[in-house]
């Protein structure tokens, strides 16, 4: 099992952002990543639907031989991570959004969260926030329409700043000092961010703190990857795969991008 591929898998692109990290840390592992982009967003659908699809994800990672699964979307985390940890046998990395650290580092006492409705709606998120924002303002907003900007490879266009201006206006009216990323789509946004916050506006997703994580979850079950032979990243979409491959053109990584329908 140690060779066996760490397997991830989002609602779409936006699980890449955690792949990156993943692999930057631990570049020895083989990894398969699911784009679930033709069910995309996660953030709208009810529970019992992401659970469904969670599982079907689930079920295809570990037949195509993975030994990890990191459930690389906020959505699925907070309302499948029980679910698949109490069904099937291997070890879960789930992902929630960073409200600890923002909490403890606020200044200003007010934190934004952007997030996706599911994310934000989930017993999760509330009894996280309950438990490490307590004395904190929590300025919340749903980042309606951002995910499928994002899966149509629309980072960049207008419509996606106006979107986000109107989105920040609350929290910056707040004097937030950090913005808390819910979604792993989110990241990609992050250059339009920097341009729309103050300065002094700190902005925080979970990437790294899942890659280490993932890490001591693999040295605890002595799953960590040893092996000296090449290392082997398989990209799936069940959508269309040059979308997947647009977000990963940057890497100088061996990689294969190819349409799955699942």
């Amino acid at each position: 099992m140690q060779q066996g591929p760490i397997g991830i898998f989002d609602s779409g692109v936006g699980g890449t952002s955690i792949w990156r990290e993943i692999n930057r840390l631990l570049p020895s592992e083989n990894s398969i990543y699911l784009a679930d982009s033709k069910n995309a967003p996660y953030g709208e659908k009810s529970a019992s639907e992401i659970i469904q699809l969670s599982a079907k994800n689930a079920d295809l990672l570990i037949e195509k031989g993975c030994k990890l699964i990191v459930v690389a979307c906020n959505t699925a985390t907070t309302n499948a991570i029980d679910y698949l940890r109490e069904n099937y046998p291997l070890p879960f990395i789930g992902i929630e959004p960073a409200i600890k650290p923002a909490a403890l580092n606020s200044k200003s006492k007010t934190i934004g969260v952007l997030a996706t409705k599911g994310t934000l709606t989930s017993e999760l998120f509330s009894k996280t926030a309950k438990d490490h924002a307590a004395n904190i303002k929590v300025v919340e907003q749903e980042g309606k329409g951002l995910v499928s900007l994002i899966e149509s490879g629309a980072i960049n266009d207008k419509a996606t700043e106006d979107i986000l201006k109107s989105y920040l206006k609350p929290m910056i009216a707040a004097d937030i000092d950090h913005l808390v990323l819910g979604c792993t789509h989110y990241p990609y946004l992050i250059p339009i961010l920097r341009k729309l916050l103050p300065e002094q506006v700190r902005i925080i997703d979970c990437g790294e703190a899942v890659a280490r994580q993932t890490k001591k979850v693999l040295q605890e079950n002595n799953l960590l990857n040893t092996s000296a032979a090449a290392v082997k990243h398989q990209f799936y979409s069940n959508n269309n795969p040059e979308i997947l491959s647009y977000f990963l053109k940057d890497l100088e990584t061996a990689i294969e991008v190819e349409y799955l329908d699942f």
